[in-house]
């Protein structure tokens, strides 16, 4: 067995492992191979977010590059000379014994990246959000349980300090019981309905590729390369680009896991693009007390105005708000405030009990190579992903959704179903 496979095997068998995970002989170390060895990784997706998460892993061997765009390829095959250059995954991995696979994509391919990755025994960072589709994220989480392999989305903040002293306030009950949450996002990603006009692909871009697994759709230049993320066949607006990294924090705060319900307020539904804004309504379960939480997301200029004014907190544009029986918390990626300024005069903050990252892809990174934890694994990143999604397939659908989550059903609203899974292009099945 050469070198490349049995590190692979043995990097693998570690974060099984690691994971507390058996799987059978199959998975046993397969060598004395050194787990600090270099990991031979892939990456799928080299331009603008490609390009910053190759950056975080560039102290690995970069061995292969794949885009769909020749000119983003071209340019970080300059960065990285060594490394084999591909405009298709499925042959980068099928091409290569690699350790693990970066995926920079759009989000309508995350899924497929993902899992073609993970089924070859790869370990996998992905991009937020984990899917395009609720089912997808569920179908991902699974397969990278079942596979015991080391799982990272891209939520940055998440390694951040300032992330990490709010849940240590919240945890340690420094505002009490918390009663309700309202998530701050001044952005307006959609509007704009279908593109018209018919236009050349450029000879540099592999469209159909870049379309995977989604329907076949003309090329249009307000589709790629800036702008699919207002359209539903390929993303989902503002609320699929950034309730990840701020719905991230009341997640991990709170502990939460999946909705009881969800509703959404908006403009009218437009077929093809997603609103300019939004007010989604969840409620979630807590436990032992006595009352659902409820967590609102608010993009697109609205916002819960007077409470705002009445906290004193109308200057915050982006973040979120945790009200709690003694108090409130206001934070957004790097910074935080205690009130009512009275309650807080003498307050003492716990002493830090998260232990601090070494950076969000070098915890990726240590996790493929020592079997430890990562902090947005597949399981924590895919019910943050479910989550964030039922937000738009409540607006779409115009319905509050009664969620049930082991079923991966909205019971009641049949016009939910088509929204919360799709199938695939032919050659292209999950």
């Amino acid at each position: 067995m050469n070198r490349i496979t049995t590190r692979r095997d043995f990097l693998r068998s570690s974060a099984v492992a690691g994971s507390g995970l058996w799987f059978g002989a199959r998975h046993a170390r397969a060598s004395r191979a050194s787990a600090n060895e270099k990991l031979d990784i892939g990456v799928v997706g080299v331009a603008n977010r490609g390009s910053a998460n190759l950056a975080g892993v560039s102290g690995e061997n970069i061995v292969a590059l794949c885009d769909v765009d020749d000119h983003h390829l071209r340019q970080a095959a300059v960065r990285f000379e060594g490394a084999k250059t591909y405009n298709d995954f499925r042959r980068m991995i099928d091409a290569h014994e690699l350790d693990a696979v970066v995926v920079s994509t759009a989000d309508h391919t995350h899924a497929a990246v993902t899992l073609t990755a993970l089924r070859a025994g790869c370990h996998v960072y992905c991009e937020k959000p984990l899917t395009r589709t609720v089912h997808e994220a569920r179908l991902v989480a699974e397969t990278a349980h079942e596979a015991g392999l080391a799982t990272q989305m891209g939520t940055q903040i998440h390694a951040e300090g300032n992330y990490r002293r709010v849940v240590e306030l919240i945890q340690s009950g420094a505002i009490g019981d918390v009663e309700q949450v309202h998530v701050l996002c001044d952005k307006s990603w959609g509007g704009g309905g279908a593109p018209s006009g018919t236009h050349a692909i450029p000879e540099h871009l592999h469209w159909d590729l870049w379309l995977g697994p989604g329907a076949h759709l003309a090329y249009h230049p307000d589709y790629h390369p800036a702008n699919w993320r207002r359209f539903w066949a390929f993303g989902g607006g503002t609320l699929t680009d950034m309730a990840c990294h701020y719905m991230d924090l009341p997640f991990w705060a709170l502990n939460l896991r999946h909705p009881l319900s969800v509703e959404a307020d908006g403009p009218s539904v437009d077929e093809h693009t997603a609103p300019v804004w939004l007010v989604v309504r969840y409620r979630f379960p807590r436990g032992a007390a006595a009352s659902d939480l409820a967590l609102t997301w608010w993009d697109g200029g609205k916002r819960p105005t007077a409470l705002l004014a009445e906290l004193g907190l109308g200057s915050w544009r982006n973040g979120v708000l945790f009200v709690g029986a003694g108090g409130w918390l206001m934070a957004d990626y790097t910074r935080h405030e205690l009130g009512p300024a009275a309650a807080f005069e003498d307050f003492e903050a716990p002493e830090p009990f998260l232990t601090a990252s070494p950076g969000h892809h070098a915890e990726w990174i240590a996790a493929c190579k020592s079997g430890g934890p990562t902090t947005c694994n597949f399981d924590y990143s895919g019910r943050l992903t479910e989550s964030v999604l039922l937000g738009a397939v409540a607006f779409r659908t115009g319905e509050r959704l009664d969620w049930d989550a082991e079923k991966i059903e909205a019971r009641g609203c049949p016009a939910a179903e088509p929204l919360l899974r799709r199938e695939a292009r032919e050659g292209w099945g999950l």
